[in-house]
């Protein structure tokens, strides 16, 4: 009788460990784009990832795919000269820096949509006016149709120009939170705080995967 007690006990702590082990798999962020099988038995899922890319920072070094290596990392849009929604946006990302600046695996890429504006030297004062850290936020510039293309086809957000806006650019609010298999695993308001609360801790929920 006393050993059926104790294999009793036994079963229930394995099955609660089981059915918590379940509930962190719920837990587990969603990955964003097309999906499509593949393998022999179908079973394999090929996920959209972030195509190579290479622009420069506002130090003058090269940012790519290469960079990002193995790491999670925070992606978005914006220009120097913006005066509507870009001030809000990089105000919140100095959150998401701030909550990460010692750790290493944790980066943020911001994308300029005006390059032919903001150069290295513009960038890197308007680097300076948000306290961007070196070597963990960076603000890049490029080609303009290679920025475009990455925002359109690898981040699957708009960059616009020539829109009809005052500004003479769209871009979306949108942060993209990234994985370190390149794979998107969230959106949210760069504008809205109460999202990049939930952005901070999805970046947690990253790395315990």
């Amino acid at each position: 009788m006393k050993s059926s007690l104790i294999i009793l006990m036994l079963s229930v702590m394995f099955f609660g460990c089981q059915s918590t082990s379940k509930e962190n798999k719920k837990l587990l962020l969603p990955v964003i784009g097309d999906k499509k099988l593949a393998g022999t038995d179908g079973k394999d899922t090929i996920y959209h990832t972030i195509q190579p890319f290479s622009f420069i920072n506002q130090f003058n070094d090269t940012v790519s795919e290469k960079t990002i290596e193995n790491k999670i990392y925070v992606a978005d849009f914006f220009f120097a000269t913006c005066q509507s929604i870009c001030p809000k946006m990089s105000s919140q990302l100095v959150h998401v820096q701030n909550a990460y600046k010692n750790d290493k695996d944790v980066l943020i890429l911001s994308h300029t949509v005006n390059p032919i504006n903001d150069t290295v030297e513009v960038l890197n004062g308007y680097g300076q006016t948000y306290g961007a850290i070196k070597n963990k936020w960076h603000f890049l510039t490029g080609n303009k149709k290679s920025i475009y293309d990455m925002a359109r086809f690898s981040y699957l957000v708009n960059a616009l120009e020539d829109d009809g806006t005052e500004e003479g650019f769209l871009h979306s609010e949108l942060f993209i939170l990234v994985d370190a298999q390149k794979r998107i695993r969230g959106m949210y308001d760069g504008t809205d705080s109460l999202a990049v609360v939930k952005l901070i801790s999805d970046i947690k929920l990253l790395k315990q995967e």
